[in-house]
């Protein structure tokens, strides 16, 4: 089986936010989608090890912001290469604004946003997924949405090469570059980065 076939698939990239009393917090997203019209609803999918899952699986409230692109790397580091269990993401972050559903959601780098209230929570082993109502929508702008594949070949930053004649054996993240050494990659392995999984990682000899 070549696993790299679900890469053919079209995911958006979204900074997803939530609130539980004083404490806020957002990651970077690529599963989110509308799934019904009548009534509007939509599922979102988050790996459990985010902090911003535990803030909605308490709370049942969140924004999707859809990230556009002219979203700068630097907001995909800042959402996305560290975790809300170790730093305040929104200390020195100001470019936000509350929503009627007092959650944030970014006033730059996004054409839009979605509220949602959870309605169902579904059990994905590693992940969770929300089968949310929409309870609130605005646009900002027509910039289009950022896709996965425009951040791979827009946004990210191409590394170079690493030429070491170590002979090392070592599993590079596509999605974020941290790169695990050793000559296999636990099945269950979870970037400590980007949150995502084996099927995001490329063996590699340095």
């Amino acid at each position: 089986m070549d696993k790299l076939a679900l890469f053919k698939f079209t995911y958006g990239l979204f900074v997803l936010t939530a609130k539980d009393g004083d404490k806020d917090n957002g990651c970077i997203i690529n599963t989110a989608m509308q799934v019904t019209d009548t009534p509007l609803q939509i599922a979102v999918a988050i790996n459990k090890a985010n902090e911003t899952t535990k803030l909605i699986q308490k709370t049942g409230i969140f924004n999707i912001n859809m990230l556009n692109e002219e979203t700068p790397f630097e907001y995909f580091k800042h959402f996305g290469f560290q975790s809300g269990k170790d730093v305040d993401k929104f200390a020195d972050f100001k470019d936000v604004q509350r929503s009627d559903n007092g959650v944030y959601y970014l006033t730059k780098a996004i054409n839009s946003y979605i509220s949602g209230k959870v309605i169902r929570e579904v059990d994905l082993d590693s992940h969770v997924m929300f089968i949310c109502e929409v309870t609130d929508a605005v646009v900002f702008n027509d910039v289009p949405s950022v896709t996965y594949t425009y951040y791979q070949e827009h946004i990210k930053p191409k590394k170079k090469e690493q030429v070491n004649s170590s002979g090392k054996t070592v599993w590079v993240c596509k999605v974020c570059g941290y790169v695990y050494e050793g000559e296999t990659l636990p099945d269950d392995f979870i970037c400590p980065w980007c949150k995502h999984g084996t099927i995001d990682f490329e063996k590699k000899t340095m």
